[in-house]
């Protein structure tokens, strides 16, 4: 068959499309890409079953030949998949008819149409890690460039969306930097667990005789993919585990890009995305919107449902199921296109970030030092108790003016100097384990990429 005038690459397009993947992962997750894995899990089983003594030699040979997607449409395919329910039924037609006659009854020998498409995603899923995994490695990169450049910048923490006490931007960072590192390793993990599958019409592979674990070890030696123990056609692990990755991956990105949001905010004006390209309002000249941030959340609120979808999709009645294994095919892809855009965008957001030291500690000192109340109570429970330092410290904190409240009060003033009430106030002595935490993250990061 020859493709047609406009073969459709499986992408999202037009004018929504480029607003959620990245270029490289999606490339490996379009029609192109799902029909020349699809071709080779045809080709690897040919080549198994020929290993295995079940396929002549010379018929493998030209399945083989005959398994390359510039020869079919993937439009056409799609069209006629409609009549099967699934793709690989009007492709094995297709591949059949292509071959010598002498080569036709070893197609598709043995397998079922689940064999084919569950190995061809999890190709998909293979392939796409690799691009996606050098977004990841970038994003964790440039947390580690923000932690360690910033490990001693002083700003505020925020909790339940208040003022809190100090901390530091580089912990803030190494934070970041410890999420997507995680992510990183777990999707990792999922993606070299992917594993081949081959099981027949009901998962005996009573088509290969005895030869059948010959062929199914063989098969996925050839494809480079795990085996398993027996087939999984109804025991769908393997992708959860994938989803669940995915899955964290969006909330570590989803977390980073939060921050930045907020942190962006004109009223905080602590960071800034880099870009000055980027961000225009089509009504405000004068709005920098950040819009890295802004498109990875948006992937982060998307990605719960995908992941919940193939969860719900998992359990599969006796050996194949009627509508749970289809369920899994578009959100799988699309978790992926999602996680692949959030890793990317993710990456360029740090790369470029500008860190605001001045803003953070105009925002810090804001609050006329209500942020180190905790600090002043803990110098003065020794003296009074824990419960009372508090609610001494909650007494001068509700007056106009902290400081000159905390100096005021006789029961305060009679366990501390005017200079311990100063060094209480110092932001940069309340930072606790902040710089360690730091260094311990960026040493771990060091350690994964070592």
């Amino acid at each position: 068959m020859r493709p047609s005038s406009s073969p459709s690459d499986g992408l999202p397009g037009g004018l929504l499309g480029g607003l959620s993947g990245a270029p490289d992962v999606d490339a490996e997750l379009g029609d192109p890409a799902l029909l020349r894995a699809m071709l080779d899990v045809e080709a690897a089983l040919a080549r198994a079953t020929a290993d295995a003594g079940v396929t002549p030699p010379a018929a493998a040979d030209a399945i083989v030949a005959h398994c390359h997607a510039g020869r079919y449409d993937p439009v056409a395919l799609g069209r006629a998949a409609d009549a099967a329910g699934n793709p690989v039924v009007p492709l094995v037609r297709e591949l059949t008819a292509a071959v010598p006659a002498s080569a036709r009854p070893w197609v598709h020998v043995g397998a079922t149409s689940q064999d084919v498409l569950d190995t061809a995603l999890t190709l998909v899923a293979v392939r796409a890690h690799d691009p996606l995994r050098r977004h990841l490695d970038a994003a964790v990169a440039a947390a580690a460039r923000l932690a360690a450049a910033h490990r001693d910048t002083v700003m505020v923490a925020r909790t339940l969306g208040q003022q809190a006490a100090p901390t530091t931007f580089g912990l803030k960072a190494a934070g970041w930097l410890t999420g997507l590192a995680d992510a990183r390793d777990r999707l990792r993990q999922a993606a070299a667990a992917q594993p081949a599958q081959l099981g027949g019409a009901v998962g005996t592979l009573a088509a290969f005789g005895p030869a059948g674990p010959q062929v199914a070890e063989r098969f996925a030696a050839h494809l480079g993919l795990p085996a398993t123990a027996l087939p999984w056609h109804t025991r769908r692990q393997p992708r959860l585990d994938l989803a669940a990755a995915c899955g964290g991956l969006l909330a570590a990105t989803g977390k980073a890009a939060l921050d930045v949001g907020l942190l962006a905010q004109t009223e905080v004006g602590e960071v800034a995305e880099g870009d000055a390209g980027r961000g225009g309002s089509s009504a405000m000249p004068h709005k920098r919107n950040p819009v890295d941030s802004v498109l990875v959340t948006a992937a982060t609120r998307r990605g719960p449902g995908l992941v919940a979808t193939l969860f719900a999709a998992a359990v599969h009645e006796h050996e194949r199921a009627a509508g749970a294994w289809h369920a899994e095919w578009e959100p799988l892809l699309d978790l992926l296109r999602c996680a692949g855009g959030a890793a990317a965008r993710c990456a360029r957001m740090l790369a470029g970030l500008r860190v605001h030291p001045g803003r953070m500690r105009e925002n810090l000192d804001a609050a006329g030092g209500l942020v180190l109340a905790e600090a002043v109570a803990a110098r003065l429970a020794p003296a009074v108790g824990r419960g009372v330092a508090h609610d001494l410290v909650a007494r001068a904190a509700a007056a106009p003016a902290f400081r000159a409240a905390l100096l005021a009060d006789p029961d305060i003033r009679a366990h501390l100097s005017e200079a311990d009430v100063d060094e209480a106030l110092d932001p940069c002595r309340w930072l606790g384990s902040a710089g360690r935490f730091v260094d311990r993250a960026l040493a771990a990061a060091r350690d994964a990429d070592g």
